[in-house]
């Protein structure tokens, strides 16, 4: 009842609304959908299917969350969206949820900014903290870890993972993994170091120091890639080089780099 909702909205009987959530006119909430506490929908917005948005989220207007998978396969099965807390999601975005053979789910996590036009495709996760630019698209598949930067016009390949504090340049095409702490960027995007700015906002000195000479023993040194990588884990007790290490050995599309000729 505390809840501001424009006459003009559409919610349908069975929706589940929380305190103080704002629904501007010409809107759409569907009979299976969540809405926390403290969100705000703006105008024209729609929230379809099996949808859970969490609290104190943002919307803006022309936002379409949780309309069905564009996967041919799809028939139907009974799938949903996941969002959590504190996210920004602006205008003309498009959240699909999962499908069947991707685990049923799409996974938001909290405190993330999606600009405009941003896409992510059904069975999509993302951890917490990141940052989408003005028409990032996210593929079916793909998983994003914390505090990763995808930049604005970047298109994102199915099954690709992207690790911990990336970043991934503006109009750059992602077609593999890109380890965590890394940058990215280019067509197709190759790794090009550290995300060094990103880094020293989080990460000590001694750590940053670590990364720059495991990135070195991994990529610039021309040994061979998993060599490398086990190498440095039998050696290396820093927790951020064992996690870069170990998204290297557990890669599934493989990691674009330029290799050392030798």
């Amino acid at each position: 009842m505390s809840s501001n909702i424009s006459p003009q909205a559409i919610i349908e009987d069975g929706a589940v609304i929380g305190d103080n959530v704002q629904i501007s006119a010409f809107c759409f909430v569907s009979s299976e959908s969540k809405i926390g506490d403290g969100t705000s929908i703006a105008h024209n917005t729609c929230i379809y299917g099996k949808t859970t948005i969490g609290k104190n989220n943002k919307i803006f207007s022309h936002a379409a969350i949780g309309s069905i998978p564009q996967d041919l396969k799809f028939n139907g099965e009974d799938v949903e969206l996941i969002i959590g807390d504190n996210n920004t999601i602006r205008e003309f975005t498009l959240f699909n949820p999962g499908t069947e053979g991707g685990g049923s789910k799409t996974i938001v996590g909290n405190n993330n900014l999606f600009m405009g036009y941003v896409h992510l495709g059904h069975d999509v996760i993302v951890g917490d903290n990141c940052i989408f630019a003005n028409a990032a698209t996210l593929a079916g598949h793909v998983v994003i870890g914390n505090n990763a930067v995808i930049g604005g016009m970047t298109p994102v390949h199915q099954f690709v993972n992207i690790g911990d504090f990336a970043m991934i340049g503006g109009a750059s095409a992602l077609s593999q993994d890109i380890p965590p702490y890394c940058l990215a960027e280019g067509n197709r995007a190759i790794l090009r170091g550290l995300n060094l700015t990103g880094l020293r906002r989080h990460l000590e000195r001694d750590d940053i120091n670590a990364l720059k000479s495991a990135y070195k023993d991994l990529f610039e040194s021309g040994n061979a890639l998993k060599e490398a990588a086990f190498k440095i884990l039998e050696t290396n007790a820093n927790t951020y080089v064992e996690k870069l290490c170990t998204f290297v050995l557990e890669t599934k599309r493989g990691i674009p780099f330029e290799r050392k000729k030798s």
